[in-house]
């Protein structure tokens, strides 16, 4: 039970459906197009399309979407990897031809196929109801109209200032008067209602081919890159087997690789060694998530890659003996000094849409451009802003997750799924780039280990490792000091965090109630709502 005496809100609770976004906008979206008529998928691929337009830092059509269905609240759950490939010219010769040893982020090359728009259309034929042209219009209206500008929206634009003035349909799009918008602004994006409508009348070939694809490849050629039309042509996501663990009685479903959802398996894999009686935010406990994390993480950096390109060790990863070797290695007196750097980019932006139906259809979705605003390249006539995800391949010659031609990179956007006793539970994501892996853990440990209000589980404060042979850790400034000086004490650097960590949705189905709850993340702009 809520501690109402405590500054925060209350689970949002309905009798038929729920959305949980991180905008409000998107939110009532998705209600009005359930209300409409339309299903969860239709829902969540509105509220993400309004999303791409008023979270333009965070997401957009240029970059990728993974997602898992439940039909009916069952226990079968489908996924879906809508993430891009590589230009087939790109290869590691290029990058050691120019002396590079990362991805530059400002850079062509760092823009692999967008996979979003794949993702949506083939979602909508296969498991939506409305016309697509109703599901987009809302978008459409808040490009064209125009939108108000929220305060998390805000903060994260006007840091990217930099970034976009260095382009010059960046610049024109996002500075008008050369600032960010501040808040209580209204933003318009014309060209992107443009590109919306192409894609609601045309689908898929209204973006992957014609004017729409001409513009992205030119305006990637002309910075140097090597994207061809028939690159975005070829662009195709796929239907993928999900990866599974059961934790306390409970089946955790996630996206399997190219995607870091194992990754999350493998952190409760790891917890699920341990007493679940600690306290939720002792320093103990703490201590606990910081190391599966930093184990997890390098498994991670690691292992995982594209498996149409790579070796990918899946069932070695979940397996319990993998689980229980890494956890015999974790010392509740000092921290491991011992493993290495991590080698994923420290991003932190992204948007998480659930959504459950009349039907009992759960929709867990999500959508990224990596970092906010992406490369801060954006297509100068289709306004569409190219995101960086390339960003997270390797260049070391002979890793799994090596850059080369058509292939996709190691991904941290991971969609979630609950279910037990043969329906669906909890439909669940974790906003938040690097930190998804652990914080899909850190959240349903909270509501499972601890019978925690969603919304609870959320507020608490937030910790990230961000070092390896040096064990530094990121830490909200509402974690407690006694609890920073323990941890500091065992050997953890901490430091304050440069960003509120992370963001999260939840919706879980109540079904001895036949009722709805959700639960939204306070940190961002959005809300819970159901009717």
């Amino acid at each position: 039970m809520r501690n109402f005496e405590k500054p925060t809100r209350s689970v949002a609770v309905s009798a038929k459906a729920m959305a949980a976004t991180s905008h409000p906008y998107a939110t009532l979206t998705a209600i009005n197009i359930l209300q409409a008529g339309g299903n969860a998928m239709d829902a969540a691929i509105a509220a993400c399309a309004v999303q791409c337009v008023v979270e333009p830092g965070s997401t957009g059509v240029g970059g990728d979407c993974f997602a898992l269905y439940a039909p009916k609240g069952g226990a079968e759950v489908i996924a879906y990897n809508g993430s891009g490939r590589t230009p087939k010219a790109l290869t590691i010769d290029w990058f050691e031809e120019r002396g590079l040893t990362e991805v530059p982020r400002q850079s062509p090359s760092a823009v692999t196929i967008p996979g979003a728009i794949d993702a949506w259309t083939r979602l909508h034929a296969d498991h939506g109801r409305l016309p697509l042209a109703e599901v987009l219009a809302p978008a459409i209206r808040y490009a064209e109209e125009g939108y108000a500008i929220s305060p998390r929206v805000h903060r994260d634009w006007k840091k990217e200032e930099e970034l976009l003035a260095a382009d010059k349909a960046a610049a024109e799009i996002f500075l008008p008067g050369g600032r960010a918008p501040r808040i209580g602004e209204t933003h318009r994006q014309p060209k992107l209602a443009a590109t919306l409508r192409k894609i609601a009348t045309e689908g898929r070939d209204g973006f992957y081919k014609g004017s729409v694809a001409e513009d992205m490849v030119a305006h990637l050629n002309a910075h140097g890159g090597l994207h061809t039309l028939e690159d975005f042509a070829a662009a195709k996501g796929e239907y993928v087997t999900p990866v599974t663990t059961d934790f306390r009685g409970y089946t955790v479903h996630e996206c399997p690789p190219n995607g870091q959802g194992i990754i999350a398996l493998l952190i409760l894999n790891i917890l699920s060694c341990f007493d679940n009686k600690l306290e939720p935010h002792s320093a103990d406990r703490l201590h606990l998530e910081i190391e599966a994390t930093r184990l997890a993480y390098a498994a991670r950096d690691a292992w995982i890659a594209d498996p149409a390109k790579a070796n990918v060790p899946i069932d070695e990863l979940l397996s319990a003996d993998f689980a229980r070797r890494l956890a015999e290695k974790i010392d509740l007196t000092r921290a491991l000094t011992e493993l290495p750097d991590f080698e994923m980019p420290l991003h932190r932006d992204t948007v998480y849409i659930s959504i459950v139906d009349e039907e009992r259809n759960a929709v867990s979705f999500i959508n990224s451009i990596f970092d906010s605003f992406g490369t801060g390249l954006v297509a100068p006539n289709s306004g569409v802003i190219l995101h960086n995800r390339g960003q997270s391949f390797s260049l070391k010659r002979g890793h799994p997750n090596m850059i080369a031609p058509e292939k996709r990179p190691l991904h941290t956007i991971i969609p979630g799924m609950v279910t037990r006793d043969g329906r669906t539970e909890m439909s669940f994501g974790v906003m938040g780039g690097y930190y998804q892996a652990m914080g899909h853990a850190h959240l349903i440990s909270k509501v499972v280990d601890y019978d925690m209000d969603m919304q609870d589980a959320i507020d608490l404060p937030r910790l990230i490792p961000v070092g390896g042979k040096v064990p530094r850790v990121e830490a909200e400034h509402t974690v407690s000091a006694e609890t920073v000086a323990e941890l500091t004490r065992r050997g953890f650097e901490i430091v304050p965090a440069e960003d509120p960590i992370g963001g999260a949705q939840v919706v879980r189905i109540d079904w001895e109630n036949g009722t709805l709850t959700g639960a939204s993340e306070s940190r961002k702009d959005g809300v819970a709502l159901g009717y």
